[in-house]
């Protein structure tokens, strides 16, 4: 017979065992994801990125969860959040921006970064080759400098008559860009106007010197401000009759003529497949750099007709999709 002592006894071991069995069970990874705007800027994207990480075997808040920030589009506060990030020892940082990169590379050389860029990773600094990173830092070009010059003739072919173009940057995602389309534009002989906006009332500031100017078709930049302020930049457009090419087809399925970039909803889900391979054990130094493998080309028929023009049957062939 089991004395009272001995019953107190084996009842606490038998319920401290499953508390000490749980303790030694290892916490779940964190991924910090830091993006430059907000919740409902990033809403069309996450999906994606949680779908690239599902396919490498995770799921957030079952065997993996993820650390939000958001700069409110004020690129002065990324440093203090990548910071704040580095304090929590998040397993990942997701860097969905160069200047988010940039400030991740700053912050930490130990823990591995996935960025989503627009450019050559190497002329950036973040890595020492595309195949072979080499750092704490790998991740995702979606080609915005690369197809640049491409853009300006898919804007040229719906506009034929545009000799003068404007261009309007983000400054903060502005320089390789800029270079690329101005070459570009020398090189098919056309004026180009150079315009920087990196806040609302830098746009409007933007438009009022192009009403005087009277440009024949404008270009947009990449960057997830100005997609964030695209119903701005499409009304604007609109009420100055400007014909307007952007990167991403969220600008064009506001209401913008046309667009033509990478897909970013599947470079989003690139990164996650990155993120969750460095979830995995492999390292950022050997995890070669991914070019953004699905370019569309969006044009909006009903803000072409708003415009008086006529899209060109050799457009509508390869359009990836025209929105009535």
């Amino acid at each position: 017979m089991i004395g009272r002592r001995e019953f107190i006894t084996l009842f606490g071991g038998a319920a401290a065992w499953p508390l000490a069995a749980r303790a030694q069970q290892p916490a779940m990874p964190v991924v910090g994801f830091l993006h430059s705007s907000s919740p409902e800027a990033a809403a069309n994207r996450l999906p994606a990125f949680r779908r690239g990480l599902k396919e490498v075997g995770f799921v957030e808040n079952e065997n993996m969860t993820i650390e939000y920030r958001w700069a409110d589009n004020q690129i002065d506060r990324l440093p203090g959040l990548v910071a704040d990030l580095v304090r929590r020892r998040v397993a990942v940082i997701m860097a969905p921006s160069v200047p988010i990169a940039l400030a991740a590379k700053a912050a930490t050389s130990t823990i591995p970064v996935v960025f989503l860029v627009g450019e050559d990773p190497v002329a950036l600094g973040l890595a020492a080759s595309v195949a072979r990173p080499g750092g704490n830092l790998t991740g995702v070009n979606f080609l915005a400098v690369e197809i640049a010059a491409k853009r300006l003739d898919l804007l040229r072919e719906l506009v034929p008559a545009a000799k003068r173009i404007a261009a309007l940057f983000d400054p903060a995602n502005a320089a390789s860009t800029a270079r690329e389309i101005e070459a570009a534009a020398h090189a098919r002989g056309l004026q180009i106007q150079l315009r920087t906006a990196g806040s609302s009332r830098e746009i409007d500031t933007a438009f009022a010197s192009l009403a005087s100017e009277r440009p024949d078709a404008l270009f947009v930049g990449s960057g997830p401000f100005l997609i964030d302020r695209r119903v701005q930049l499409v009304l604007l457009s609109t009420r100055d009759r400007i014909p307007i090419s952007f990167q991403d087809r969220l600008q064009a399925e506001a209401g913008g003529l046309m667009s033509y970039g990478a897909s970013l909803t599947d470079s989003y889900r690139q990164v996650g497949v990155s993120t969750g391979r460095i979830l995995k054990g492999d390292k950022a130094a050997e995890l070669p750099v991914t070019q953004s493998t699905k370019v569309e080309l969006v044009i909006n028929a009903q803000a072409a007709r708003v415009l008086g023009l006529t899209i060109p049957p050799t457009l509508l062939a390869i359009a990836d999709e025209v929105i009535e």
